[in-house]
């Protein structure tokens, strides 16, 4: 495998077929509903069984090194590819990936904590922060999203053991009731003016001190986050997707970002209309 995900597993030769469906539904507890409401994002632990999690883990890394872009030295990177490698869209090139990502369980789960009768599908991504890899600056994902409604969230599921050594995933909790704050991307720019307005506003800070593959967190897209660098010799192998609440239309773009968005994720449907396009499809 190449340099920059290379990972001490054994290639499994394993049909798609094969793959466990994940179509089977998970009870979401009251706790995490509540919580996600209260605090823009929860915890839901076990999601995928050991068992499921070995199974995917290497069909997905190995589609995420087929399929990643990004080949320069860290150190001739900027803050934004310093903090992660970005692979999107995965379903759309891999079955197996496919199989992950339009899986009903991990929908149900979205749907149920946005209190949504069904979802659909924005983009997926592998996001794996590389030993050494640099922090992941405050930002709100929906800053990107040119999507008329707030019931969008994103899992963020680890595809093995992590702790906050590795680039934990850390949330301002509260945060996503102020909607959309600044006008910034992902940035050193991002960091320093969402530090001040969290420390300011007295968001509690909260992260798991550990996660287990297969547990996942859910956000929602005006949730502030962030995650530090990974202090470990591990890579952070964490497969995310973007779920908007099913019925949702585009907004009009706010930024060169949501342009490319609109014409990268929802092939450049018209402002106004529901986004519905085959790049989006219905999850339950």
């Amino acid at each position: 495998m190449g340099l920059l995900l290379s990972v001490n597993f054994k290639k499994m030769d394993v049909q798609v077929s094969q793959l466990p469906g994940l179509n089977d539904f998970k009870t979401v507890s009251a706790e995490n509903v509540n919580e996600f409401l209260e605090k823009g994002h929860t915890l839901v632990r076990n999601i995928l069984s050991p068992e499921e999690i070995a199974i995917y883990r290497p069909v997905i890394v190995d589609a995420a090194e087929r399929y990643n872009t990004e080949k320069r030295k860290m150190e001739d990177r900027d803050t934004y590819g310093k903090a992660f490698l970005q692979i999107m869209n995965l379903w759309r090139s891999d079955d197996a990936a496919k199989k992950f990502v339009l899986s009903k369980r991990l929908g149900k789960i979205a749907a149920d904590l946005m209190g949504v009768e069904n979802v659909r599908l924005y983009h997926d991504q592998a996001l794996f922060k590389e030993p050494g890899g640099g922090p992941t600056p405050w930002h709100q994902d929906q800053y990107y999203w040119p999507i008329d409604t707030n019931n969008t969230i994103t899992m963020w599921m680890p595809l093995v053991d992590i702790d906050v050594d590795m680039g934990m995933l850390t949330f301002a909790s509260g945060s996503f009731t102020k909607g959309a704050i600044f006008d910034f991307e992902i940035s050193d720019e991002s960091e320093s003016a969402f530090n001040d307005y969290v420390s300011k506003n007295k968001f509690p800070i909260s992260r798991a001190k550990t996660m287990k593959a297969g547990d996942a967190t859910f956000h929602r897209g005006f949730t502030i986050h962030n995650a530090p660098g990974n202090n470990s010799d591990k890579m952070r192998q964490v497969m995310t997707i973007i779920y908007m609440a099913d019925g949702a239309k585009v907004s009009q773009p706010k930024n060169e970002w949501q342009k490319n968005d609109l014409a990268k994720w929802m092939m450049s449907k018209p402002v106004g209309e529901v986004i519905d396009s085959e790049l989006n499809p219905k999850i339950l």
